[in-house]
């Protein structure tokens, strides 16, 4: 099922023009073809290819890396066996970072790290689940016994939903696992999502930040959040609170270390082509053939200006994400600590 077919069956009312504003009715002038962007009509279409000096913004490439900008430094990347983890685990190794790497898909996460040795990097692999305190402890041991000490964090690790990110996607065995509204959420959904999320993003820095000051030569660290710990999204509270809670966590580490020379900051993204956004795309489809639907409030706002405005229309791009991801790890980013960046393609703006 094409993407926007589906945000109409499950109540994206929005999506397809059914919600335009009284302004837009008042002025739509006959001859045209409204199209929507978010809620409110528009008389043309923003990615129309032939809009007067329209320009795409294009993508910087995968393989695209900055040669030397973390040699020596040390790097954990927790959630390290796939998309935007496994591209920064690889591009850090690459920048030369020693890296490790942390993943409870411990097959794919050894893959990448097996990756990065195959082009001459340095890397090691801690399998495990973040959100206990003894893989925590044990990821930073790693990066203590193989390199010599801790540098920098990148704590990527997170889920949508209560499924073992490992496991194929069945919506009729796994329903009760699922994001849903309040009233019919259940606890095992709420309590894997904000264990994962929210108490494994702070066992993390708790393990983090303790090396770094045993060092006493700062560091830098970054936590993956999302544009759900800016804003709200109908049916998703486990996930829309435990990365409130990640951006939280950020402003009070970066209140609490700065003194010691440690930045902390976050990385928000909006709509990112990985294999979690794919898995929640089939998840969401085989919600709704199951019957199921919602007021469709949830979904009112899906577009970014990047996904508004591009032809093709697209999200954003792990590369994309990735990069200011190492941005803010690096020294060019001295300047920066306790933020929450919008990485969203302008999702936020409007």
């Amino acid at each position: 099922m094409e993407r926007r077919a589906l945000l109409k069956v499950i109540g994206a009312a929005a999506v397809t023009g059914g919600l335009a504003s009284p302004l837009a009715a008042e002025t739509a002038q006959p001859a045209a073809t409204p199209t929507t962007l978010g809620a409110y009509a528009m008389p043309w279409d923003p990615a129309d290819p032939a809009l007067p000096g329209r320009q795409n913004i294009v993508p910087v490439p995968e393989d695209y890396f900055v040669p030397g900008r973390f040699a020596g430094k040390t790097t954990l990347v927790t959630g390290c066996a796939r998309g935007m983890g496994r591209l920064a685990a690889i591009r850090l190794a690459r920048e030369g970072a020693n890296v490790v790497g942390v993943d409870w898909i411990a097959d794919e996460g050894q893959a990448v790290i097996d990756a990065i040795r195959s082009e001459g990097g340095k890397a090691v692999f801690v399998p495990g689940d973040i959100s206990e305190t003894a893989v925590c402890d044990a990821m930073v041991r790693a990066a203590v016994e193989h390199f010599g000490g801790l540098d920098c964090a990148l704590n990527n690790a997170g889920v949508m939903d209560a499924i073992f990110p490992g496991d194929p996607i069945d919506y009729a065995s796994q329903k009760d696992l699922v994001m849903a509204r309040i009233d019919e959420a259940t606890d095992d959904y709420w309590d894997v999502v904000m264990r994962v999320n929210a108490t494994g993003t702070f066992r993390s820095l708790r393990a983090e930040l303790r090396q770094m000051l045993a060092q006493g030569r700062g560091g830098s660290i970054v936590n993956v959040a999302s544009v759900a710990g800016l804003r709200g999204f109908g049916g998703t509270p486990s996930y829309v609170a435990s990365k409130h809670a990640v951006n939280g966590l950020t402003k009070n580490a970066a209140i609490d270390y700065a003194p010691y020379g440690i930045r902390v900051n976050s990385v928000c993204m909006g709509t990112t082509i990985t294999p979690m956004y794919e898995r929640a795309f089939d998840l969401l489809r085989q919600r709704a053939e199951s019957g199921f639907h919602d007021s469709g409030l949830g979904m009112m706002k899906i577009s970014s200006l990047i996904e508004a405005s591009q032809q093709p229309r697209r999200g954003s791009t792990a590369a994309e994400q990735v990069a200011v991801m190492l941005f803010l790890l690096s020294p060019e980013a001295s300047n920066l600590t306790g933020a929450n960046y919008a990485t969203d393609g302008g999702f936020t703006t409007y």
